[in-house]
């Protein structure tokens, strides 16, 4: 079952949790783009995967574990908030594996690429609306951060996800990987 935690959600979790941490401990997880946000980032990616890949709870560990790692490396004030930098996070593997389930029956590459679009876009959208509501900038920063930031980042997302996901699963190889196998 999906919403279990076996040993092997928590290896994945804990790996792919490692993964988002060295992102955000190295910078590589942060692209710096000239725009209003400074930064598209890449760290919600292992969040998005989990919860494709495990389901909903590994999904929402791992966006946890990047919630924190942001909180706890903030340089901004915006991110030493744990309404802004962890909340929102807990649903971007969720949100990924709810639309995943939804869509798979129809086409694999459709499920995979609109739930890390989706994924993205759940980070976006929250982090931004939490900005708002908590006080740290106004709506329009938020629409501009969303569009000139979020919509790049989603795309990334998705064409990564889908690279790790689909090497994971071998799709399109008629085959299963050995670490697939019980998926």
């Amino acid at each position: 079952m999906k919403g279990s935690l076996s040993v092997r959600n928590i290896v994945i979790a804990g790996v792919l949790g490692a993964i988002a941490i060295l992102l955000g401990v190295t910078r590589l997880g942060y692209i710096p783009v000239p725009t209003a946000a400074g930064n598209a980032t890449i760290m919600h990616i292992p969040a998005i995967i989990g919860g494709i890949m495990q389901g909903p709870v590994v999904g929402a560990i791992v966006g946890i574990i990047f919630g924190v790692s942001s909180f706890l490396n903030a340089t901004v004030p915006l991110f030493k908030d744990p309404l802004v930098a962890i909340l929102p996070r807990l649903f971007i593997g969720v949100i990924a594996w709810l639309v995943y389930v939804g869509i798979r029956r129809k086409s694999e590459y459709l499920a995979i690429g609109t739930a890390a679009f989706l994924g993205t876009m759940t980070n976006t959208v929250l982090v931004l609306t939490m900005a708002v509501v908590r006080g740290y900038m106004g709506a329009e920063v938020a629409w501009t951060v969303a569009i000139t930031s979020g919509i790049p980042e989603a795309i990334v997302g998705t064409i990564v996800t889908l690279a790790v996901v689909l090497a994971w699963k071998q799709i399109g190889k008629g085959k299963k990987s050995k670490i697939s196998e019980d998926l």
